[in-house]
């Protein structure tokens, strides 16, 4: 049985669940409590909150943990990141009142800063070679300087819309970040191979995402053009049709690139052009 811990409430948390339950590992989420098991996985939920997965997984509480990128690296605990997960992704970011003039990393030269990430921030400043005064605040962060408490923040930022309503902006990006997925370091034999193949899983997932399969009907004629403008993962799938100055191209494509792709298609000529979402892609 493999322990892993979680998020107890929040998006990460639900990022989190979407992802066990499109790997198809079923947990219950009928009533909340501290530890569940997976009712057709060898895999059982710890709900920790954020800050407690790295040290819980460290220290060998859980064998692995879902968490942000920027609080493992707060925390620094003694375990390894297995994967990015691609999911709730922000940045950690120094921010000022908008008013101010800003020039460069020098202006927080014995400023005060208020942030909830103090070794992050501590890391950056010494490698800038900033001398500022550091002030550890938990709560809510970005009324900081509104209230005179620092004259800057160091926090995260996702959309920027809470800078925004707090009249700040961002000056400095210093991390970005995301879910990873973390591990103790010295998992046994049992839990290694249960571990890649829950990897496998979600790596099936991770492939599927922004991606779709596209069906379409082309004229022989045009088929090496077609073919020449498909960013497919490998040669697309070429079906003959009943007529024989036709075929049945079949593919996949990512979402970024989709309707330029389809347009361009359409001009040399494909019709009936069938597109359909990928739920798992195993490459």
């Amino acid at each position: 049985m493999l322990r892993i811990a979680v998020q107890s409430k929040g998006r990460l948390f639900d990022d989190t669940m979407n992802l066990l339950n499109e790997a198809d590992i079923k947990i219950s989420s009928s009533k909340r409590t501290l530890l569940v098991q997976s009712s057709n996985f060898p895999l059982e939920v710890l709900y920790l909150r954020d800050d407690d997965i790295p040290q819980s997984v460290a220290t060998g509480v859980a064998d692995i943990g879902i968490v942000g990128e920027n609080e493992f690296a707060e925390k620094n605990e003694d375990a390894r990141i297995v994967t990015k997960l691609g999911f709730s992704k922000c940045r950690l970011s120094l921010a000022i009142p908008k008013n101010i003039d800003y020039n460069g990393i020098e202006w927080f030269n014995g400023r005060k800063i208020a942030t909830s990430y103090p070794v992050i921030l501590k890391n950056y400043l010494d490698n800038n070679g900033i001398n500022a005064e550091i002030h550890v605040i938990t709560g809510s962060v970005e009324i900081s300087p509104g209230i005179g408490l620092a004259d800057g923040i160091f926090d995260i930022v996702s959309s920027g819309s809470t800078l925004v309503s707090n009249n700040l902006k961002e000056v400095e990006v210093v991390m970005k970040s995301e879910a990873v997925l973390i591990a103790n370091k010295n998992l046994d034999a049992d839990k290694h191979d249960i571990l890649d193949k829950m990897l496998f899983r979600i790596e099936a997932v991770r492939n599927a995402e922004d991606k779709k399969y596209v069906r379409m009907n082309a004229p022989k004629s045009r088929l090496d053009d077609i073919i020449n403008v498909l960013p497919g993962l490998k040669s697309p799938t070429v079906i003959p049709l009943a007529d024989q100055e036709w075929c049945s191209v079949h593919t996949v494509l990512d979402e970024k690139r989709f309707w330029e792709i389809i347009g361009k298609l359409k001009e040399l000529g494909a019709q009936g052009i069938l597109v359909t979402p990928i739920e798992k892609m195993i490459l």
